[in-house]
């Protein structure tokens, strides 16, 4: 069974810079999309980035000129660089790897969790 490493969470203040990173243990074959999604407490998981396999992006409004996506085909690992963090950021994200052909299977990650707070 294959599953996703998260590494690079961890307690960071107003303002800061956490980086991210998505590996699987092993090889994942037809890739479409890798992405990150977060959860605060009291509420529902959302996206907060996405990139296909071809390089296009999609933000979340409440991260757009913030964060960055990036992904390492060669590798399967997905990055996401976070810059001035604020407290609601404050979340677990989780890692999410689609793929497949005909059929799509999603892959998540246990999840890490990010706090921003001075």
């Amino acid at each position: 069974q294959v599953q996703l490493v998260e590494s690079g969470g961890g307690l960071v203040q107003p303002g800061g810079s956490l980086r991210l990173t998505c590996a699987p243990s092993e090889r994942i074959f037809s890739i479409t999309h890798m992405g990150w999604y977060r959860q605060a407490p009291g509420k529902e998981r959302e996206l907060v980035a996405s990139i296909t396999y071809g390089g296009s992006t999609k933000y979340a409004d409440s991260v757009k000129g913030r964060f960055t996506i990036s992904g390492d085909n060669a590798k399967n690992t997905v990055y996401l660089q976070m810059n001035s963090l604020k407290p609601e950021d404050t979340a677990v994200y989780y890692c999410n790897i689609e793929a497949g052909w005909a059929t799509l299977v999603d892959y998540w990650g246990k999840g890490t969790l990010v706090t921003v707070s001075s």
